[in-house]
């Protein structure tokens, strides 16, 4: 696995782990099942995308595996330990950037920093992953100085400056302009690949799945007042980096396309 220019290393890439995982939420007439009885094994170093429709409960994965919710039922693992709160192994990324106005990039990046950081090594450290991310020359600019996308890319090294054994992404690029998100996910692609680290990406993006995941795991509820299970898991053979224009990659995008229920008259 070649390294992305520039790209620090260190990163110690993480298994993730779950099984039998159920998700319910309160209602004022019972209850709301939004996961039911998810297997699901990430190895170390993949990465791996979650497509489904809206609602099914992707994200609340997500944020089990960052400690940030429980469930219900079943057990989720991240390197064979069983997360109990908030995982010092991984790190988020979520669909906005969610940084600090009154601080500048590198301040923000370094609130991802492991706690008793060396303050010089911290530095070192923040201004190594803004450079990994293409911000080596905006550290002390404020987020609103910078594009949607900087902000994005701050957030990114904000995560990474963890050295996460996982990288938990729930819609990152969602909010991006076309040409920006496809700049963003070969970033992300390059840093990944560079760093080793694991990677566990929630998408409605059949192409950013197939572009980025070496894995396509699809949610889908089987029936109705049921939770959402794994009814697909696509191996993407691809090496990458991939060509957009694969007609493998393709075939794929309709199969799953086909899956999710897109009607054709509504894909581009």
């Amino acid at each position: 696995m070649g390294a992305a220019p520039g790209a620090p290393t260190g990163i110690s890439a993480a298994a993730v782990t779950l099984r039998g995982v159920g998700r319910e939420f309160p209602t004022a007439s019972g209850s709301h099942r939004v996961l039911d009885a998810v297997d699901l094994d990430v190895a170390a170093g993949s990465t791996v995308a979650l497509l489904g429709a809206s609602g099914c409960g992707k994200s609340t994965l997500l944020r089990m595996v960052a400690g940030l919710d429980r469930p219900t039922s079943g057990a989720v693992e991240v390197a064979g330990t069983p997360v109990r709160g908030v995982s010092g192994r991984a790190a988020v990324v979520f669909q906005e950037p969610r940084l600090l106005p009154w601080r500048d990039l590198a301040g923000n990046v370094a609130l991802g920093l492991p706690p008793g950081t060396p303050r010089a090594e911290g530095r070192a450290e923040v201004l190594r992953w803004l450079e990994t991310v293409g911000l080596e020359g905006f550290a002390g600019h404020r987020p609103r100085r910078v594009s949607g996308g900087m902000a994005q890319r701050t957030a990114l090294a904000r995560a990474l400056v963890r050295r996460p054994g996982v990288l938990l992404l729930d819609e990152p690029f969602a909010a991006l302009d076309a040409l920006t998100r496809l700049r963003m996910q070969d970033l992300l692609d390059d840093v990944q690949r560079g760093t080793g680290a694991t990677v566990l990406l929630v998408t409605h993006d059949v192409d950013e799945a197939l572009h980025l995941a070496d894995r396509v795991v699809v949610l889908g509820v089987p029936e109705e007042g049921a939770g959402a299970r794994v009814v697909r898991d696509v191996h993407v053979e691809a090496p990458r980096p991939r060509d957009r224009a694969d007609a493998d990659l393709a075939a794929l995008r309709v199969d799953l396309l086909d899956l999710l229920g897109v009607p054709r008259a509504q894909r581009r």
